[in-house]
Protein backbone atom coordinates (compact mmCIF):
# COMPACT_ATOMS: atom_id res chain seq x y z
CA UNK A 1 0.00 0.00 0.00
CA UNK A 2 1.63 3.23 -1.23
CA UNK A 3 1.07 5.21 2.48
CA UNK A 4 2.47 8.71 0.68
CA UNK A 5 -0.94 8.84 -1.56
CA UNK A 6 -3.07 8.04 1.36
CA UNK A 7 -1.12 10.93 3.46
CA UNK A 8 -1.91 12.98 -0.04
CA UNK A 9 -5.47 12.11 -0.04
CA UNK A 10 -6.03 12.24 3.68
CA UNK A 11 -4.52 16.18 3.21
CA UNK A 12 -7.10 17.01 0.38
CA UNK A 13 -9.86 15.45 1.88
CA UNK A 14 -8.86 17.89 5.33
CA UNK A 15 -8.08 20.79 2.84
CA UNK A 16 -11.74 20.41 1.30
CA UNK A 17 -13.58 19.87 4.63
CA UNK A 18 -11.16 23.48 6.41
CA UNK A 19 -12.35 25.11 3.17
CA UNK A 20 -15.58 24.16 3.54
CA UNK A 21 -16.07 24.81 6.91
CA UNK A 22 -14.08 28.53 6.29
CA UNK A 23 -17.07 29.53 4.10
CA UNK A 24 -19.73 28.22 6.27
CA UNK A 25 -18.30 29.91 9.62
CA UNK A 26 -18.10 33.30 6.78
CA UNK A 27 -21.15 33.26 5.47
CA UNK A 28 -23.45 32.53 8.93
CA UNK A 29 -20.99 35.54 9.99
CA UNK A 30 -23.98 37.74 8.11
CA UNK A 31 -26.37 36.31 9.45
CA UNK A 32 -25.32 36.15 12.94
CA UNK A 33 -23.92 39.70 13.27
CA UNK A 34 -24.77 43.27 12.73
CA UNK A 35 -27.35 45.36 14.63
CA UNK A 36 -30.21 42.52 14.90
CA UNK A 37 -30.87 42.12 18.43
CA UNK A 38 -31.47 38.67 17.93
CA UNK A 39 -28.74 37.33 16.57
CA UNK A 40 -26.14 35.66 18.08
CA UNK A 41 -22.51 36.34 16.79
CA UNK A 42 -19.56 33.61 17.12
CA UNK A 43 -18.28 35.21 19.97
CA UNK A 44 -21.57 34.69 21.87
CA UNK A 45 -21.95 31.23 20.19
CA UNK A 46 -18.83 30.65 22.14
CA UNK A 47 -19.27 32.15 25.27
CA UNK A 48 -22.44 30.06 25.64
CA UNK A 49 -20.70 26.83 24.88
CA UNK A 50 -18.11 27.43 27.16
CA UNK A 51 -21.02 28.50 30.23
CA UNK A 52 -22.55 25.03 29.72
CA UNK A 53 -19.61 23.57 29.70
CA UNK A 54 -18.09 24.73 32.63
CA UNK A 55 -22.05 24.97 34.43
CA UNK A 56 -22.06 21.03 34.43
CA UNK A 57 -18.26 20.57 34.78
CA UNK A 58 -18.76 23.08 38.19
CA UNK A 59 -22.18 21.48 39.42
CA UNK A 60 -21.58 17.46 38.70
CA UNK A 61 -18.12 18.68 41.03
CA UNK A 62 -19.98 20.32 43.47
CA UNK A 63 -21.70 17.13 44.65
CA UNK A 64 -21.36 13.11 43.99
CA UNK A 65 -25.68 13.30 43.65
CA UNK A 66 -26.17 15.10 40.41
CA UNK A 67 -26.78 12.37 37.98
CA UNK A 68 -29.18 13.99 35.13
CA UNK A 69 -28.91 17.57 34.72
CA UNK A 70 -29.43 19.52 31.34
CA UNK A 71 -27.53 23.13 30.64
CA UNK A 72 -28.34 25.30 27.82
CA UNK A 73 -27.35 28.98 27.71
CA UNK A 74 -28.40 31.51 25.12
CA UNK A 75 -27.06 34.77 25.62
CA UNK A 76 -25.77 34.59 28.83
CA UNK A 77 -29.67 33.24 30.32
CA UNK A 78 -28.89 29.76 31.47
CA UNK A 79 -31.63 26.92 31.72
CA UNK A 80 -31.19 24.25 34.09
CA UNK A 81 -33.24 20.63 33.46
CA UNK A 82 -33.16 17.22 34.27
CA UNK A 83 -33.71 15.59 37.41
CA UNK A 84 -32.37 15.65 40.97
CA UNK A 85 -33.44 14.19 44.41
CA UNK A 86 -33.97 16.90 46.58
CA UNK A 87 -34.27 20.51 46.89
CA UNK A 88 -31.37 21.61 48.19
CA UNK A 89 -29.74 19.94 45.12
CA UNK A 90 -31.54 22.17 42.83
CA UNK A 91 -30.87 25.31 44.63
CA UNK A 92 -27.39 24.34 44.67
CA UNK A 93 -27.16 23.35 40.72
CA UNK A 94 -28.43 26.77 40.47
CA UNK A 95 -26.47 28.86 42.64
CA UNK A 96 -23.12 27.34 40.75
CA UNK A 97 -24.50 28.35 37.54
CA UNK A 98 -25.43 31.92 38.77
CA UNK A 99 -21.31 32.23 39.76
CA UNK A 100 -20.28 31.17 36.17
CA UNK A 101 -18.57 34.64 34.39
CA UNK A 102 -20.90 35.33 31.25
CA UNK A 103 -24.53 34.40 33.09
CA UNK A 104 -26.63 36.98 33.13
CA UNK A 105 -30.04 34.81 34.72
CA UNK A 106 -30.90 31.27 35.42
CA UNK A 107 -34.04 29.80 34.78
CA UNK A 108 -34.15 26.79 37.02
CA UNK A 109 -36.86 24.19 35.99
CA UNK A 110 -34.48 21.13 37.65
CA UNK A 111 -37.56 18.26 38.62
CA UNK A 112 -37.27 16.30 41.97
CA UNK A 113 -37.06 12.73 41.68
CA UNK A 114 -34.79 10.16 39.99
CA UNK A 115 -32.92 10.13 36.77
CA UNK A 116 -35.20 9.91 33.60
CA UNK A 117 -35.20 6.26 31.86
CA UNK A 118 -33.34 6.08 28.48
CA UNK A 119 -37.37 5.37 26.95
CA UNK A 120 -37.93 8.62 28.25
CA UNK A 121 -35.01 10.01 26.92
CA UNK A 122 -35.39 8.36 23.56
CA UNK A 123 -38.47 10.22 23.30
CA UNK A 124 -37.43 13.39 24.53
CA UNK A 125 -34.88 13.54 21.43
CA UNK A 126 -37.66 12.40 19.37
CA UNK A 127 -40.50 15.68 20.34
CA UNK A 128 -37.70 17.70 20.10
CA UNK A 129 -36.44 16.87 16.05
CA UNK A 130 -40.25 16.65 15.60
CA UNK A 131 -40.74 20.40 17.36
CA UNK A 132 -37.63 21.69 15.61
CA UNK A 133 -38.89 20.32 12.31
CA UNK A 134 -42.73 21.69 12.46
CA UNK A 135 -40.57 25.36 13.33
CA UNK A 136 -38.17 25.06 10.44
CA UNK A 137 -41.46 24.38 8.34
CA UNK A 138 -43.04 27.33 9.44
CA UNK A 139 -43.13 30.52 7.38
CA UNK A 140 -43.11 33.16 9.80
CA UNK A 141 -40.44 31.95 12.09
CA UNK A 142 -36.90 32.50 12.07
CA UNK A 143 -36.53 29.26 13.42
CA UNK A 144 -32.47 29.43 14.07
CA UNK A 145 -33.02 31.77 16.36
CA UNK A 146 -35.02 29.38 18.83
CA UNK A 147 -33.15 26.39 20.55
CA UNK A 148 -35.66 23.21 22.08
CA UNK A 149 -34.57 21.32 24.21
CA UNK A 150 -37.19 18.64 25.87
CA UNK A 151 -37.01 16.99 29.16
CA UNK A 152 -39.33 14.67 30.18
CA UNK A 153 -42.35 15.68 27.87
CA UNK A 154 -41.46 18.82 28.61
CA UNK A 155 -40.58 21.21 25.85
CA UNK A 156 -38.40 24.66 26.54
CA UNK A 157 -38.53 27.37 24.08
CA UNK A 158 -35.29 29.65 24.08
CA UNK A 159 -34.03 32.37 22.26
CA UNK A 160 -33.83 36.36 21.46
CA UNK A 161 -37.44 37.38 19.39
CA UNK A 162 -39.93 39.48 18.64
CA UNK A 163 -43.18 38.37 20.69
CA UNK A 164 -45.25 37.37 17.53
CA UNK A 165 -42.46 34.75 16.43
CA UNK A 166 -42.68 33.62 20.13
CA UNK A 167 -46.10 33.25 19.74
CA UNK A 168 -45.79 31.22 16.65
CA UNK A 169 -42.86 29.18 17.95
CA UNK A 170 -45.62 28.19 20.95
CA UNK A 171 -48.56 27.81 18.31
CA UNK A 172 -46.57 25.46 16.28
CA UNK A 173 -45.29 23.28 19.31
CA UNK A 174 -48.64 22.79 20.65
CA UNK A 175 -49.45 21.10 17.72
CA UNK A 176 -46.88 18.31 18.41
CA UNK A 177 -48.12 15.13 19.44
CA UNK A 178 -46.62 13.69 22.66
CA UNK A 179 -45.35 17.48 24.17
CA UNK A 180 -46.74 17.55 27.67
CA UNK A 181 -45.64 21.07 28.70
CA UNK A 182 -44.40 24.43 26.82
CA UNK A 183 -42.11 26.30 28.87
CA UNK A 184 -40.92 29.66 27.49
CA UNK A 185 -37.58 31.08 28.10
CA UNK A 186 -37.43 33.81 25.42
CA UNK A 187 -36.14 37.42 25.64
CA UNK A 188 -38.47 39.57 23.44
CA UNK A 189 -36.69 41.81 21.39
CA UNK A 190 -39.80 44.30 21.26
Amino acid sequence: MDTGRIHTLKDIVLAILSTITIIMTLSACGTLSGDDPGARTPDTIWDDQRIEYNALKDIKASDPRFDHIVIVSHKGVVLLAGQVESQELKLKAAEVADTLIGVREVHNELEIGGPSSMVARSNDAWLTTKVKTKLIGHGAIDSDRINVTTENGVVFLMGTVPREQARYAVEVTQTVFGVEKIVKVFEYTD
